[in-house]
């Protein structure tokens, strides 16, 4: 009764959530155009170039990876779970959560840096490549190198690494703590070290943005906490908190037990309720056959009197 397949429920999910993977594309879409649009272009003056004289590096964790690590690794993960029970419940909405976890992340995230436009701690040299300073009569730099650099360069708040990390590895903390029941009050400890490791990659990641010079320390901790809220909202919508007695489950999962129980049990009752005319019929045939037999001794008692 607990098995639910992507055969035999798997059309089902899909049909019940369509409106939900039209609003995933929907979120695709406006993160697109928000990675293209440019961004504020803030005023930065001589004497703030002191500060974002930091050298431009290559990052130490690709743009490229992100994808991989904070999407594939958790989708893997699931599949995995999947294999072992059956349930398309939980794979279905822990693949919904996830995405939307990363993609309104993501949204909010490229919003924040078009909006605000701080420069990066190596924006003098994306802005002057050679090393040649120009400013205009206000005191704003004039930027000379690519484009490409000059516009990058104005995206460093909030930190998007450090955001698509929580917002993706966060999602798949919390959901092995659901899993392996990390608060079932039984005091093993070494759950926990499985419930934070995804937690202590996100940290890295962030690390990293501070260390080549991408991010100020203010970005990845802004990034961090913007990640791992949003993946927090979008597993509570989906499933029980961890601590609860069903937080290995989606909501879901329970409400289709729920529904199987209820169809059994009121199956066994159109059978009980079968039965009985059934029963009411012999007896009655029992009754009419021994009535007459009754009907028969009476004759015979009148007859004597």
């Amino acid at each position: 009764m607990g098995t639910h397949t992507i055969k035999s429920h798997g059309t089902k999910v899909a049909r019940d959530h369509m409106l939900d993977w039209l609003i995933l594309l929907l979120l695709v879409l406006i993160e697109v155009i928000l990675f293209v649009i440019h961004p504020f272009y803030r005023f930065v003056g001589k004497d703030m170039m002191t500060d974002l004289k930091y050298p431009l590096k290559e990052n130490t964790v690709p743009a490229w990876s992100v994808p991989m690590y904070a999407v594939l690794l958790p989708v893997a993960i699931f599949l995995l779970f999947y294999t072992r029970r059956k349930d398309v419940y939980d794979l279905h909405h822990s693949i919904l959560g996830l995405l939307f976890s990363v993609l309104i992340t993501a949204v909010i995230t490229d919003a924040i840096k078009n909006a605000v436009g701080r420069p990066r701690p190596d924006f003098f040299w994306r802005c002057f490549p050679d090393g040649n300073e120009l400013y205009n009569r206000w005191g704003n730099a004039v930027c000379h190198g690519r484009e490409s650099d000059i516009r990058e360069g104005h995206k460093s708040f909030p930190s998007g690494h450090t955001s698509w990390s929580f917002a993706g590895l966060g999602f798949l903390s919390i959901y092995l703590s659901g899993k392996i029941k990390a608060f079932d009050q039984k005091g093993h400890v070494a759950k926990l070290c499985i419930v934070f490791f995804p937690l202590l990659i996100a940290s890295l990641v962030g690390i990293s943005r501070v260390d080549d010079y991408g991010h100020h320390w203010q970005d990845v901790f802004a990034g961090g906490l913007l990640g791992l809220v949003v993946a927090a909202f979008c597993y509570a919508q989906l499933f029980p908190p961890p601590y609860n007695d069903e937080g290995w489950g989606p909501y879901e999962y329970f409400r289709a037990l729920e529904e199987s129980r209820s169809n059994t049990n009121s199956g066994e009752s159109v059978n009980e309720l079968d039965v009985q005319p059934i029963s009411l019929a012999v007896v009655s045939q029992q009754v009419r056959k021994h009535g007459n037999q009754f009907a028969a001794l009476e004759d015979l008692e009148s007859g004597r009197r």
